[in-house]
């Protein structure tokens, strides 16, 4: 006759132990809020996972980049305005200046307000920059990382605004032919600037429809990775549940059949 069951007690045993196991790992789900809390959970979904992070992050700082590019291409455009208001300004005196009504005296005069328009422009192209880089004063390109991998960038081109670099540097209104001379040089210099005020203007649109993008992009890729990683509270709420149910019949279990054992022992020793 047999008075014990090891076989059942054994079998309850380890189903409670998987049991709780099972519990542990939703519980894990539950409080970080992850569908995969750790490696073990789903190894390669992990790798997807951070990949896609990564790409979710590189969007985010390309569009850093890019509001950076759009202030930087704001001040150029402020610039840019700034010298071609001094080149009317100049263009004025030079038409002023061609008319043969006027005096030595005038020239003088008018030669004087020309040094200093001039001034003005040199200073605007010398001393304009953003965080400590020229973006009057030289011919450089300004290269923008739009995207989250590599080549994905725009370049823009920034160029010299300088008297010298618009012809302008040896500019004088001495004589009426010399102020005639100058109207054609400020009308070349005007067609430089208003060029460039251009391609800022062109610049600044693609950056704009590049940012738009990343914008929609990460949003697009957050939501994806949300459906790959987040935990359904819903779901493993259930699981939870029907896990702790399941270990406390087995425990229900093993705790009855100790006590018919306990019985029958008992009955034994009277």
């Amino acid at each position: 006759m047999r008075i014990n069951s090891q076989e059942q007690i054994a079998f309850s045993t380890n189903r409670a132990n998987r049991n709780a196991t099972e519990i542990e790992k939703s519980l894990q789900k539950l409080s970080s809020g992850l569908k995969i809390a750790k490696g073990s959970d789903n190894a390669s979904g992990v790798s997807i996972s951070e990949t896609m992070r990564a790409q979710v992050r590189g969007l985010s700082q390309a569009q850093s980049n890019m509001q950076d590019g759009l202030s930087v291409l704001e001040s150029v455009n402020g610039g840019l305005n700034n010298v071609n208001d001094l080149l009317q300004r100049a263009r004025e005196l030079a038409v002023m200046n061609a008319n043969g009504t006027l005096t030595d005296n005038d020239r003088v005069t008018s030669e004087k307000e020309l040094v200093q328009l001039l001034g003005a422009i040199d200073d605007t192209a010398g001393k304009m920059e953003f965080n400590t880089k020229k973006i009057l004063g030289e011919n450089t390109t300004l290269t923008l990382q739009v995207g989250a991998n590599p080549y994905q960038q725009i370049n823009i081109n920034l160029v010299d605004m300088s008297t010298k670099a618009l012809g302008l540097d040896d500019a004088t209104l001495v004589t009426r032919e010399d102020a005639e001379a100058l109207i054609t040089k400020i009308d070349g210099a005007m067609r430089k600037v208003t060029g460039h005020l251009t391609a800022i203007g062109s610049d600044m649109e693609a950056i704009e429809h590049h940012l738009r993008n990343g914008i929609v992009f990460e949003n697009n890729l957050t939501k994806s990775l949300s459906l790959f990683e987040d935990t359904d509270m819903a779901k493993e709420m259930m699981n939870f549940i029907s896990g702790d149910i399941r270990q406390k019949g087995d425990h229900l279990l093993v705790n009855h059949v100790n006590q018919n054992v306990q019985g029958v022992l008992s009955l034994f020793s009277k």
